[in-house]
């Protein structure tokens, strides 16, 4: 079963991200989510462009930037300047009028477009989007902080995505309150990718390659 894990960044030990990304690294993580908040789009503040920047410069890993900020397309640039082609940058395209214009930039940029959908957003408001985004990442909880209860309806959004997975030719990630249940629920019916936080991979009594592999040798 192939299946990309992601390391929601905004739950690891700042008290020494050099060691916390290298560890991740190692112990085979796929990729790096950066959840990038104002403050304003959701009611907190997570990660900085600062910390995005630095990650970028201490993995080889690609990144997987999460803009939960209005108007991303007033600083979009901020954000790409400092990232490597391939990364993948998503947006929220309520918090923009012009969504498409956000994606054009990101995909002249090299980089990988997307867009987070939320739990209240249906898929037939984001229809056109799915046209030109490569991912899609799916809210399973409310976003902005991390430690959500799942929301047991975005199960039948994604079934919707899943249908339309081929015609669009987008990739499918699960985001929030991610167990091993989750994965093995998802992953047969064609999920993509789960980013990973406190439900499952930090917080515990072992090493990140010890639960990665313990994840990805999951019975299906």
């Amino acid at each position: 079963m192939n299946f990309e894990l992601t390391a929601s960044m905004m739950c690891a030990n700042y008290g020494n991200l050099e060691k916390e990304v290298r560890e991740l690294e190692q112990g085979g993580i796929d990729s790096f989510h950066i959840d990038i908040m104002d403050g304003r789009y959701v009611p907190n503040f997570a990660m900085s462009l600062n910390d995005m920047r630095y990650i970028a410069s201490a993995v080889k890993k690609p990144l997987d930037v999460h803009l939960m900020i209005e108007h991303p397309n007033n600083h979009i640039n901020l954000f790409l300047k400092n990232l490597r082609k391939g990364d993948t940058v998503y947006i929220h395209p309520e918090a923009e009028y012009h969504p498409s214009t956000t994606l054009q930039s990101i995909i002249d940029a090299g980089m990988v477009p997307g867009i987070a959908i939320n739990p209240g957003t249906s898929i037939e408001t984001v229809m056109e989007m799915l046209r030109i985004v490569k991912k899609v990442l799916v809210m399973s909880v409310n976003p902005g902080n991390a430690g959500q209860m799942y929301l047991p309806y975005v199960g039948k959004k994604i079934t919707k995505l899943l249908a339309l997975k081929d015609e669009m030719d987008i990739q499918i990630f699960w985001d929030g309150a991610c167990g091993a249940d989750k994965i093995i629920e998802y992953a047969p019916k064609g999920v993509d990718g789960f980013v990973l936080g406190t439900t499952l991979l930090f917080g515990r009594d072992q090493s990140y390659g010890e639960t990665l592999k313990n994840i990805r040798e999951l019975k299906f």
